[in-house]
């Protein structure tokens, strides 16, 4: 029997073949947020449980609803760690993005936490994934061929070791955090610094040498960024989040009003 996720993944072949495409971050763990998401064309949403208050139940359902909704479901762990990434994995999760891979040794305990044996050593367990425990072997060959595997590259010692990281088999892509990786330099936030704008000019130029998907986090709901980025090659790009494009419109439709 086949499951709800057994099928091509599309995000998957568009980072195989370097094809635009554009999703977007979850922090506010309600169905209304992801339909509201839908609703606007992204292709994909990454739940992101690093930094956001989203507990397992949650992370579970969003993963439904995502899917429910024709998007793929990503999630950005909170860490480089094996239960984490396996249980966001039999939740159905459609793929991981992991923050702070800096060498290719993490990258590599990363792929090992993401498949079986003997690709891997995550431990196997039943759960929506393997469709309750009637569809491991359809899921198995769904997460050989199917599984989205992001590295975030958000310090300065992951663009350094870049090459190897891109190297290693099964890492699909990258995402670049500029808030983190300006703040490894000692400049958070100042994306605009000489030094933090070679450093990302540096990513690009590796990604595109060895015609790896070139990800980026664009921050602020501006799509002004957002066609930069795509004009500058980047083919992977997460546009905002929940709560700043809620936020930002309010605010911006409030201080047009008469007073």
């Amino acid at each position: 029997m086949k499951s709800f996720l057994h099928k091509h993944g599309r995000l998957k072949g568009k980072l195989k073949n370097n094809e635009l495409t554009i999703g977007s971050w979850l922090t506010i763990p309600h169905q209304a947020i992801v339909e509201i998401m839908a609703s606007s064309g992204f292709e994909w949403l990454t739940i992101d449980i690093e930094h956001a208050a989203i507990d397992f139940q949650s992370i579970a359902n969003l993963i439904g609803h995502i899917q429910g909704n024709n998007m793929e479901a990503l999630v950005r762990v909170s860490k480089n760690e094996e239960v984490v990434i396996k249980r966001v994995l039999d939740a159905g999760a459609n793929g991981v993005i992991i923050p702070m891979v800096n060498s290719k040794l993490e990258a590599e305990d990363a792929l090992s936490f993401v498949n079986y044996p003997p690709k891997g050593k995550r431990g196997v367990g039943l759960s929506r994934a393997q469709h309750y425990g009637i569809a491991f072997d359809s899921y198995k060959k769904w997460l050989d061929e199917e599984v989205v595997v992001i590295v975030q590259i958000e310090h300065i010692e992951s663009v350094n070791n870049l090459e190897e990281i891109l190297n290693v088999n099964g890492v699909d892509g990258i995402i670049i955090g500029p808030y983190d990786l300006s703040g490894s330099m000692g400049k958070p936030g100042q994306f605009n610094d000489v030094d933090v704008k070679q450093a990302i000019s540096k990513v690009e130029e590796i990604c595109k040498s060895k015609n790896k998907p070139l990800g980026y986090h664009v921050i602020q709901p501006d799509s002004s960024e957002m066609n930069a980025k795509i004009t500058a090659g980047y083919n992977f790009l997460s546009f905002s989040l929940d709560f700043l494009f809620l936020g930002n419109c309010a605010r911006n439709e409030m201080s047009k009003i008469l007073k």
